[in-house]
């Protein structure tokens, strides 16, 4: 009997050790300066002026969202806090462009080898923006591809790449084949996007007004109760409010049947997660530490059309590029849309 409970016991232990140990992918950057020049929207906006329900990916049957993201591909990379930044961001110049154009999505690797904001074993959103604002461009994504690398990391491939900061890890191109003569090349001349303003914000109405007026921000959480979620409004009052993980908020709604006020929330595990990728998480309670601390930024500029470069990437010349109108000096272009609808503002 003592045997057969010892074969048991050193079961379940053997169960319990196979469980993965997820790390903490936040690293805070202390003394991170804001930059704000233009109003908030929390200082110009009422609650009243917000709908019940708002919502990013469907506008008047319009999606305003840019691409759903995987950070564990091709190997796990704890850069979650790069992923919902970058989103946060192109989907406000998606918005920026009324939804008109190709998608726009930026080059996630190019801030793991030159962001000094993090690596695959975290890092800090707000630091994304910061950087971005003080280099003055990130990439579109066709630049570089997402390899889930840090030059701190030797998951997977990763020991065998060079991930350090330089000019073919900003923006590349590889002709043909080398056994044709083919070679890769950096391309110096390169569509990219730029940060205005950016800064933190906090607390369920101010997070709320923010989205309305200017798009989705990025957010800290904790991850736990997302691990096993399979759909529904996750409510989960007594999880821990501390976070490890970051993800991006796009809009909020209520339940008609149970009444419950929740988030929308974009994760960046892929499709095969949540809904679809996505998370509804109960709003105003501050659970899993969702309400405690975000960041935002607004686009300063963005490439629309370039002077093309050869397909070798020589002759690369400009771009033309779109400036971005914030919300404070020009009405949100949607308040028109609710206006139409009949909800006060």
């Amino acid at each position: 009997m003592l045997w057969i409970g010892g074969v048991v016991v050193a079961l379940l232990q053997v169960s319990w050790a196979a469980q993965p140990r997820h790390r903490n992918e936040i690293k805070r950057v202390e003394h991170l300066e804001q930059l704000v020049l233009s109003a908030l929207p929390h200082e110009y906006l009422e609650m009243k002026q917000l709908p019940e329900s708002w919502d990013w990916s469907n506008v008047d049957g319009v999606n305003y969202l840019t691409k759903n993201l995987n950070q564990h591909i091709p190997q796990y990379c704890g850069s979650c806090w790069a992923h919902g930044a970058l989103s946060a961001l192109a989907d406000r110049i998606k918005i920026a462009r009324r939804g008109k154009g190709i998608d726009i999505n930026l080059a996630i690797q190019f801030i793991l080898n030159c962001g000094d904001a993090g690596s695959c074993h975290g890092g800090d959103q707000a630091a994304v923006y910061s950087f971005i604002s003080k280099t003055g461009f990130v990439p579109f994504d066709t630049c570089l591809l997402y390899e889930a690398c840090s030059k701190d990391s030797t998951e997977g491939k990763c020991s065998q790449g060079n991930w350090e900061c330089s000019r073919i890890n900003t923006c590349r191109t590889c002709s043909t084949f080398e056994s044709r003569g083919g070679f890769c090349s950096e391309i110096d001349v390169f569509p990219n996007a730029s940060i205005a303003e950016y800064g933190m914000i906090q607390g369920e109405e101010a997070m709320m007004k923010e989205v309305f007026a200017r798009g989705p921000i990025t957010c800290e959480i904790n991850s736990g109760p997302l691990h096993n979620y399979t759909g529904g409004i996750l409510d989960d009052p007594t999880a821990r409010r501390r976070s490890n993980h970051v993800v991006s908020v796009y809009g909020w709604g209520v339940d008609r049947q149970s009444g419950k006020k929740y988030w929308r929330i974009r994760n960046s595990w892929g499709e095969y997660t949540g809904e679809m990728g996505h998370v509804r998480l109960v709003r105003g309670d501050n659970q899993l530490a969702i309400e405690s601390n975000c960041a935002w930024a607004t686009p300063a500029t963005w490439t629309e059309q370039n002077t093309a470069c050869y397909e070798d990437g020589s002759n690369c010349v400009s771009h033309r590029t779109a400036r971005y109108i914030d919300a404070s000096r020009e009405k949100p272009w949607h308040f028109s849309f609710l206006q139409e609808k009949d909800v006060p503002i």
